[in-house]
């Protein structure tokens, strides 16, 4: 045995997740744990499985567990007939009251009306052979696909139809992963919601006769929780410095970043801090020019990763800065994820050479193997100079960490 297995070894004994065990969701016996959330399909056990039946004219069923889990691996085995669409939610929660869910389709913003109790979230795609999708991940009652794995060779055909298929679902941080009978499917990187209920799905259907989705073997490892930690403090310049032209102040919670007239020099609002795997989000609203929002910046030649800022084109996408930097490198062309003279969310993904950019919710760019890329350095904030004069602010600046 070589000196790094056995490194390997110690190490996985004192992870947290080897500390964890495995318990079961479903005891084989009882619907104990688990309620009927919307729609009047029935769950019944029958000998150690759990069966979901349709019924006519029903819209989805779910049965939620009623606890809820944040960062986990979930395991179960589940065999449905191949004319029903099913699935499992994760992370998944109900909307409190009637509300309109405005979400950009990848060209326009569009809005569905959704009803009070009506289960939404992450979901664990169960279908058929045919169509390829089992084990991506949609985005149930809000944005429709995140991940569809139909078109990747291995994973569309992991599923087998009318045979116990076994799923294993790892959900740590803003990474969700899919596997099913030991092969890869959806990887996901998304931090919409970082916990919420567990939730066995029996899709609407019409035909001849009801169709049936089971389940067996629902076991999880607990794993704790991310959550959202402030890294400003919205009220002092605490932990930034400013540096080059322009105006940085603070404005009723928030950084308020202006060029001045007949000065060119770009305005970087810096943090003293540096990171290296991290994912952060922030408020932004652009009513003028052009901005950014710089990580893993080198203080020394401010070469960085910036996610473009603007209030005409490109937002959420890559610009790289600095000595050799590639500068635009993707993203983009248009603005339309973004809501123009309103706060907006932007979530930036740095994990290894993994980088993943959101705009309010809508993936604007994703690298999954940057290399060689750069790997750690500070915060910045930008405002353009009076070549093209800007006006930006910037609010709760806040990074994702595992809770203590």
């Amino acid at each position: 045995m070589t000196r790094t297995t056995i490194l390997a070894i110690l190490l996985a004994a004192v992870s947290p997740a080897a500390e964890k065990k495995f318990v079961k969701l479903f005891d084989g016996k009882s619907l104990k744990g688990w309620e009927v959330c919307n729609g009047k399909a029935s769950y019944v056990v029958e000998k150690g499985v759990i069966a979901g039946t349709t019924a006519e004219g029903s819209p989805n069923s779910f049965l939620c567990t009623t606890k809820e889990y944040g960062d986990f691996v979930l395991e179960w085995e589940s065999k449905n007939d191949p004319e029903l669409n099913s699935g499992v939610q994760i992370r998944s929660h109900r909307y409190a009251e009637d509300r309109t869910v405005v979400t950009f389709d990848g060209k326009k913003n569009v809005e569905q009306k959704q009803q009070k109790g009506r289960v939404h979230g992450y979901q664990v795609e169960i279908a058929n052979e045919k169509s390829g999708a089992s084990g991506g991940i949609y985005d149930e009652a809000r944005r429709g696909w995140l991940h569809n794995i139909a078109s990747d060779p291995a994973a569309s055909k992991a599923f087998k139809d009318n045979e116990w298929n076994r799923y294993k679902v790892q959900a740590i941080g803003d990474r969700i992963q899919v596997w099913i009978n030991g092969v890869p499917c959806a990887d996901l990187t998304d931090s919409m919601d970082l916990s919420g209920f567990i939730a066995l799905q029996v899709h609407a259907y019409k035909g001849a006769k009801p169709a049936q989705v089971r389940w067996r073997n629902i076991r999880i490892q607990d794993l704790g929780r991310h959550q959202w930690k402030p890294v400003w403090d919205g009220k002092t310049e605490s932990g930034w410095t400013k540096q080059g032209g322009g105006r940085f102040s603070v404005e009723d919670g928030a950084w308020h970043g202006q060029s001045l007239p007949d000065d060119a020099r770009i305005a970087m609002l810096v943090s003293q801090a540096e990171y290296k795997d991290l994912t952060i989000r922030l408020q932004f609203k652009i009513l003028k020019g052009n901005s950014g929002f710089f990580v893993r910046l080198n203080k020394a030649d401010n070469a960085a990763y910036e996610v473009e800022i603007d209030e005409a084109k490109g937002t959420g996408g890559f610009w790289e800065t600095g000595p050799g930097g590639r500068k635009w490198v993707t993203g983009p062309a248009d603005n339309g994820a973004v809501k123009a003279g309103e706060w907006n969310e932007l979530t930036a993904s740095l994990h290894g050479h993994r980088i993943v950019f959101h705009v309010n919710g809508a993936k604007t760019m994703e690298l999954l193997n940057d290399t060689p890329g750069r790997l750690e350095g500070a915060l910045a904030l930008q405002a353009h100079g009076a070549k093209r004069p800007t006006d930006v602010w910037f609010r709760n600046i806040e990074v994702l960490e595992a809770a203590k």
